[in-house]
């Protein structure tokens, strides 16, 4: 039976992320679920939770741009757009550090713009989060939604609602040219117009 708590057991859920259970969260694009990176255990039960094909790798949310740049690589051009567009609604593909083990050259990274969100990262370091809900359905903004596609897969959901309607716009940065992924609230002009 997954547990629902308020935000102010935040030292519970601190300590329920180190004994590698799954979380569930509000953010300020929609609700997360998520495991410590540090946790292979914790992320493989994850990918189980969700449904999620084996090859999909999680993308990283971290807590700063100095976490984000102890994870991957940074050229003067992203570091422009996390200056500029983090925390909030961007994930970028970047080449990713050795630290973060998914099996593939790149990581898909973003910085939260939500205060509880933040905080937690602070605390327990970048974790994998994905949107808390069964892969192919629809995404979850409220705790009731999250709870009616994962109770009993996950352990924990923290009550609330999240912040947009709409996932994180992703964009890929390994290229030479910016490559749109998926479109959120933020969108792709805005991207390229604040590096002119």
């Amino acid at each position: 039976m997954t547990k629902i708590v308020t935000k102010d057991k935040f030292e519970e859920i601190v300590q329920a992320l180190h004994e590698d259970c799954i979380v569930a969260f509000p953010t300020d694009t929609v609700y997360g679920i998520g495991v410590l990176c540090s946790s292979k255990r914790a992320a493989e039960r994850m990918k189980t939770a969700k449904k999620r094909p084996e090859t999909k790798p999680f993308p990283v949310m971290v807590a700063s741009l100095a976490d984000l740049e102890s994870i991957a690589w940074l050229s003067e051009r992203e570091r422009r757009l996390a200056l500029r567009f983090m925390p909030g609604a961007l994930t970028m593909v970047l080449r990713k550090k050795d630290v973060i083990d998914n099996g593939l050259q790149t990581v898909a990274v973003r910085i939260p713009n939500d205060l509880f969100a933040l905080n937690l990262l602070e605390r327990v370091g970048p974790m994998y989060v994905t949107s808390a809900n069964l892969s192919g359905e629809p995404a979850c903004n409220t705790d009731q939604e999250v709870r009616e596609q994962l109770d009993g897969r996950i352990e924990y959901i923290v009550a609330g609602e999240a912040f947009s309607k709409n996932a994180s716009t992703i964009i890929d940065c390994t290229g030479e040219e910016l490559k749109l992924l998926r479109q959120g609230d933020l969108k792709i002009e805005d991207i390229n117009k604040a590096l002119l």
